[in-house]
Parts: structure tokens; C-alpha cells; sequence
């Protein structure tokens, strides 16, 4: 193992690199950024991190690690349709974790800071003799007054989801080497979607355009559905039978022998970063259709009832949930 570099040593030879074409970090050289302002915009702050045997297993590469904490937090501002612009890192290093381990860290935020439009604008490093810790301040702009919230959903309206539901606690076992049922390629593509999820920031224009309400799945579509329930001061009830499923998903659930416990568990898993929405009945379609047309799907899962509370059925049925999703403890 080589020798770990200082603080400093790793901001000046890893980190300004990625600062190079944002002006508003100062070069790294002082304690803060200068953040000026876009006329017409509301700029919009979320925050998400990363704990090593928490969020991530602890032989996974160090560049998908930076990618996942990067593309977590975007997900956040797809929730929001919002436009990515930049981002604040803090992150605290175990003695292990070395040039190499650093520089392919940083490799991975260098790709994805290239792939989505970030900035780097500067945060905080440290050493700890714990895991490594990581957290990303996430920064992104809408026009102002249009930032989609969790609060807005209204009794009548239609709860859609985007993509696929359950990959990501499906694909976590499969990291594990505990997943059944699949195929070598399969478990492969499930474990590749925890590790590396796809934040859906090409629904902005459509969710801004259409939605009452919005959130990113993180701890699972009946979690979140349900955050949106509450800030909203409404109820929703939510059709298993309807959850969008990836073949993986699929051949998965044909080789188990309760299939409505395994709707559950997919439902509840979290780590999908999907987008979860609401919408009036009218326009519902009209959403489904722009989402399909920046390559996107989105399907019906449920409706917004005036009943405070969560509810989910299967076969018509309800079907009782003892946890709605991922809590931390």
C-alpha cells in the first residue's frame, strides 16, 4: 500500500484538476465558492452521502463508488426537475485508501462530472480510522418558482413511477453473491444497476410541465410514495400488480413462492432512484407520452385518495405492510 497523500497534496494534485473549468471554485485556493446568481432561477440544494458497508460494499471500485455518490444525488434533483450545475464534496479517508485508491476515486467523478454538466466547487477532506465516509452538496437550477415538491399532490390524482422498480435491492444481493433464481447475465445487469444508477434528469421539462408532486425513489417506491402523501396532506394506494419490473426482476419473481411478499420486498428495498410522481388524471397520459419521447417510461401505480395514509393492494386486495421502505437507525 503507498504511502497516503495530506490533505493538501490531494487538493492540489487530484481535486483542482476537476475544478478547472469552474471559475466560481476560485481555483481551490480558498475556504469558500462564489456562487452568482441566474437571473430567472431558483437554485436548488440537496445533500446525500455515502458510508462504506452501508451504501456500498467494501470491495466495490472506488471510481463506481464516486459515480453512485454523484448520480444519488442528482437523482435528487431529478426529483425536483431540476438542471445539474455543480457540487461541494466532503470526504474522510481510511489509512488504506492511498494514491491509487484516490486517483480512482477521483477518475469516476471526472466521468460523471463529464457525462452530466457538474462543476466541482470545493467541500472538505479528512482522514478517519473508520470506513470511508463521502457526502456530496448537490446544486442545480429551475426556473424560478417551477422546482417540483414533494408537497402539491391533490385527491383524484394519478401516482406514476418511471423505469423499473426493485433492481435495487434485487441487485444489492446479487453484489452479495446471494441472489437465486437468475441468470449469471441477469444477476450481472441488477448488480450493475445498484452499483451505477441512472439518474432521470431528461424528465425536467416533463415533470415541471405536468406533475403536482415529485420524488426520487431512494428507500422505496411505498417509502417515498408515501413522504409525498404526508407533505401533501393527502392519502395514496398503490397496485402492486402494477409495478414496472426489468426481466431480471421478472424471472426473479416467477421462482418465488409468495409472489405478493416479493412484490412487497421490491417495493420497499429502496435504491432504485427512480422519479415518483403525481398527476391529474388528464394530463397523466400526456406525461407518460413526454417521458417515452426523451426515452423514458412511466407507468400507473396508483391514485391519491383524500384519506390520509398509505395503502397498498394486490389482486384487489389490501395487503399489510410492516415497513414501507429504507430507514437508517
Amino acid at each position: 500500500m503507498s504511502e497516503p497523500p495530506d490533505e493538501f497534496e490531494w487538493i492540489a494534485r487530484v481535486l483542482r484538476p476537476l475544478a478547472k473549468n469552474a471559475p466560481e471554485a476560485l481555483d481551490l485556493s480558498d475556504d469558500a465558492a462564489a456562487i452568482p446568481m441566474r437571473p430567472g432561477f431558483d437554485l436548488v440544494v440537496s445533500q446525500d452521502g455515502t458510508v462504506e458497508g452501508v451504501h456500498f460494499l467494501a470491495d466495490d471500485a472506488p471510481d463506481l463508488v464516486a459515480r453512485k455518490l454523484l448520480r444519488v444525488n442528482l437523482s435528487d434533483l431529478a426529483g425536483k426537475g431540476a438542471e445539474p450545475y455543480g457540487y461541494f464534496l466532503a470526504i474522510a479517508w481510511p489509512a488504506r485508501f492511498g494514491w491509487p485508491e484516490r486517483e480512482a476515486f477521483a477518475r469516476g467523478l471526472e466521468e460523471d462530472q463529464a457525462h452530466f454538466g457538474l462543476k466541482l466547487f470545493g467541500g472538505d477532506t479528512t482522514a478517519t480510522p473508520g470506513p470511508l465516509v463521502a457526502s456530496v452538496t448537490i446544486l442545480g437550477w429551475v426556473p424560478a418558482g417551477r422546482m417540483v415538491q414533494r408537497a402539491g399532490a391533490t385527491p383524484g390524482d394519478v401516482v406514476l413511477v418511471s423505469g423499473t422498480i426493485g433492481d435495487g435491492v434485487l441487485g444489492l444481493r446479487a453484489a452479495k453473491g446471494e441472489l437465486v433464481g437468475v441468470s449469471y447475465e441477469q444477476s450481472a445487469w441488477l448488480a450493475a444497476r445498484y452499483r451505477l444508477p441512472e439518474p432521470r434528469l431528461r424528465l425536467g421539462n416533463p415533470l415541471r410541465a405536468l406533475a403536482h408532486a415529485a420524488a426520487d425513489v431512494s428507500d422505496g417506491l411505498i417509502a417515498d410514495a408515501g413522504h409525498i402523501a404526508e407533505a401533501s396532506g393527502v392519502g395514496v394506494e398503490l397496485a402492486l400488480d402494477r409495478l414496472p419490473l426489468s426481466e431480471p426482476a421478472q424471472a426473479w419473481l416467477a421462482t418465488v413462492a409468495d409472489p405478493v411478499a416479493a412484490r412487497v420486498e421490491l417495493a420497499t428495498g429502496g435504491d432504485d432512484y427512480e422519479v415518483v410522481c403525481t398527476a391529474s388524471p388528464a394530463h397523466a397520459g400526456e406525461l407518460i407520452a413526454a417521458a417515452k419521447a426523451v426515452g423514458l417510461a412511466m407507468t400507473e401505480v396508483g391514485t391519491v385518495t383524500a384519506e390520509p395514509g398509505v395503502r397498498v393492494f394486490a389482486d384487489g386486495r389490501e395487503v399489510a405492510v410492516a415497513r414501507r421502505g429504507y430507514v437508517h437507525r
